[in-house]
């Protein structure tokens, strides 16, 4: 009997899901336009070289003693020609330029001359317009390559490039190819070397002809307009091309002796033309038709969005620069009030709360923590209930509660209903007015809860906003989020207190009368963030929420990128959506007027904006080391970074924190914000297209433990 195998069922290739290949993109088409940004500004390729004289003994003396004009077209008879009588060739090199070529342009219209305009190809593809102004108005343009090399330094194919790219960027900009050239740093005829020579060979094998000068007003000095003037003149009625600049610097004196030179010399019998039409051969420009004008309209089309796009970046740039340095300003100044105001011997929230409180505790699947999380709240030293909301657990995290046997913890079990459910069904069975809430797999120490609800004797007071701190940082993941936890949240909580714009108590540590959670309807499955959304919500409702540094909970951080990935991807789509459901609060008046005009602008700017533009410092960091300044952007860099070393270190030191875990900060500013910017520009883009995000189980180990003797943790269990 003849068995057949089963054929092999065909594998699905994997795709990159959206979320992940939309940063992707961004990201390429952002470096993209940077390098042609820096390629165009010849930061990229720029050979700033330029040769020596050379012996001449290699070129011909009817090149020398000719002509300010070569066609090398002929390998074997290259020609040297002459500007006839009273015609001048009036030239200017290296621009296009936005400011002083429409100057330019101005003054020979208004005498009715005729210019040749060397251009470079970075210019010209900047400014495409002006390269048309040129054409429309009946100038000549000829090349100048694109980078503007000393070409005698390069090699064919560097020659080659530059010529086609120049050509590239003349048909996007004006649909025309020119037969003219003149290569940098050039000058008169008889300067032509060895080292130049075989370049103007080369070139005119290309079938350029080659345009020098014969008369150089040495503009680019700024030596004064008569000086200009007399510079310019030629001798005894000679025709000439004269060499002038309409970019590189100031060109006011360029312009203002065109106004003096141009119809003066026409006054003498001279006539400004075209080289062509002084040579009494065909233009030098042709048009560009089908591919080569596509492809120039396309590069032309690429560097103008890449411009556009640096220019906005910059502008992002400076934004970032000021929200950064206006946050660490703030940051500094209010938290620094902030302790002395809570830190003086005789400060009180109010009359010290002595009451019972409920602590509810939301569980699902959390049998590593459960345990740890139950013990410590076992040796408070506050008078306190426990409820553990077990929302659906599959891995007995209930049965381990019930275990321990408490008498004041309760389980209660419901159907996975997620979080927020969780919460409202605790807060249906609690006894007490004021209810704390922390996440199962975060510990307290014995005085949490008595400093988290100390501000409620202040009775404008609905909640209260614990200081979070990781537990597990000995891994660089887990040091970076503690830097975090301690100058991004401690730190900011203390601002947003003493503005009163406090916008997150956090879900591992916070606590919340009872009344003020009843009058906006509880816990909401509006957004991912029910704690930003819950804060939110009691703010515009008129209580104050206030920060407790001294009601410390350890919480288990994630450990891998790909956890910490799920769970800020969450807050971040989270506080975006809390953010837009109380928009509303922007045009209401009292307390919710103040927050909605106040404090939704701020914590968008700081929690939202900023996070999303701060990777440019890093992105125009590395362009600045390769590309640009290198020193001056390495210096600026650390600048920043100094200042956010000071802030950390303020921060560690208010918090009580050893210093060690810093060092890791210039790693976490690098890498841990490109983390953090890859998933803030994924919450913009679940949240542009409409996108639901679920909610997403952390996985935890249970390394985080109250703190404290672990005899004493044992004996409380």
């Amino acid at each position: 009997m003849r068995t057949t195998k089963a054929k092999p069922r065909p594998t699905r290739r994997k795709r990159l899901p959206m979320r992940y290949l939309l940063p992707l993109l961004l990201l390429v088409a952002l470096v993209a336009m940077l390098m042609l940004r820096g390629y165009v500004h010849s930061e990229i390729q720029a050979d700033h070289r330029v040769r020596d004289p050379a012996p001449t003994d290699k070129v011909p003396d009817k090149i020398i003693d000719g002509g300010p004009v070569i066609d090398a077209r002929n390998a074997a008879k290259p020609v040297s020609l002459r500007i006839p009588d009273h015609k001048i060739v009036i030239t200017f090199d290296d621009g296009p330029d936005p400011t002083w070529t429409p100057k330019v342009l101005d003054e020979l219209k208004k005498y009715h001359a005729h210019a040749v305009f060397f251009v470079t190809g970075t210019n010209a593809s900047r400014y495409p317009d002006l390269i048309k102004r040129m054409v429309a108005e009946g100038h000549e343009v000829g090349l100048h390559t694109f980078n503007h090399p000393d070409l005698s330094y390069q090699s064919k194919s560097r020659i080659d490039r530059e010529l086609s790219e120049n050509q590239l960027a003349l048909a996007g900009a004006a649909g025309v190819h020119s037969s003219l050239f003149r290569p940098p740093y050039s000058s008169f005829a008889d300067a032509m070397d060895n080292d130049t020579w075989p370049v103007v060979q080369y070139v005119g094998s290309k079938g350029y002809i080659v345009a020098l000068d014969s008369t150089d007003s040495e503009d680019w000095q700024r030596p004064g307009v008569k000086k200009i003037i007399h510079n310019a003149t030629p001798e005894d009625d000679k025709g000439a091309i004269v060499l002038m600049h309409d970019f590189g610097g100031d060109r006011s004196q360029t312009v203002a002796a065109l106004d003096k030179f141009l119809p003066d010399m026409q006054e003498s019998g001279y006539s400004f033309v075209n080289l062509t039409t002084a040579l009494g051969a065909p233009s030098a420009l042709t048009p560009v038709t089908g591919m080569d004008l596509w492809k120039g309209e396309a590069f032309v089309g690429a560097v103008q969005v890449a411009e556009h796009t640096t220019d906005f970046l910059v502008v992002g740039l400076a934004i970032v620069g000021v929200l950064v340095f206006a946050r660490f300003g703030l940051m500094l100044i209010l938290s620094f009030v902030h302790a002395r105001k809570v830190r003086k011997k005789d400060f009180q929230w109010g009359p010290p709360v002595t009451e019972p409180v409920s602590v509810l505790v939301p569980a699902y699947n959390e049998r590593e923590c459960i345990a740890n999380t139950v013990r410590s709240l076992m040796a408070s030293d506050h008078p306190i209930e426990v409820i553990v909301i077990d929302d659906g657990s599959s891995d007995g995290t209930a049965d381990i509660v019930e275990a321990l046997g408490h008498p004041n913890v309760r389980v209660v079990r419901q159907e996975n209903a997620g979080k927020p459910a969780a919460l409202n069904n605790g807060i249906a069975h609690a006894r007490y007015e004021l209810v704390v809430m922390m996440d199962g797999d975060t510990v307290f120490e014995p005085s949490t809860v008595r400093e988290l609800v100390q501000p409620f004797g202040n009775l404008r007071v609905g909640a209260v906003a614990g200081n979070a701190k990781v537990g597990n940082r000995d891994s660089l993941i887990g040091a970076w989020q503690h830097i975090e936890y301690v100058m991004g949240f401690n730190l900011d909580r203390r601002m947003y207190d003493l503005l009163g714009i406090m916008p997150t108590i956090p879900g591992a540590v916070g606590a919340f009368r009872r009344q003020a959670l009843e009058r906006v309807g509880g816990m909401s499955e509006d957004t991912l963030a029910e704690d930003t959304d819950i804060t939110m919500a009691i703010h515009r409702d008129g209580w104050k929420v206030v920060y407790s540094e001294n009601a410390r909970a350890w919480t288990e951080a994630p450990e891998s990128v790909q956890q910490l990935w799920s769970q800020r991807y969450r807050w971040s789509y989270g506080t975006m959506q809390a953010i837009w459901k109380h928009r509303g609060a922007i045009k209401d008046r009292g307390p919710s007027g103040r927050f909605g005009r106040f404090g939704l602008p701020l914590v968008a700017a700081f929690m939202v904006l900023a996070p999303l533009l701060a990777p440019l410092i890093d992105i125009f960091l590395l362009y600045g080391i390769v590309f640009g300044k290198t020193e001056q952007t390495i210096v600026a860099w650390l600048v920043v970074l100094m200042i956010q070393g000071i802030c950390a270190a303020y921060a560690f030191r208010l918090d009580k924190e050893k210093l060690t875990h810093l060092l890791s900060l210039p790693l976490q500013q690098v890498l841990y914000r490109q983390l953090m910017y890859v998933v803030l520009l994924q919450s913009w883009i679940t949240a542009v297209t409409g996108g639901r995000l679920r909610w997403q189980k952390l996985r935890r180990t249970g390394v985080v433990e109250a703190p404290g003797n672990p005899a004493e943790r044992k004996a409380a269990g």
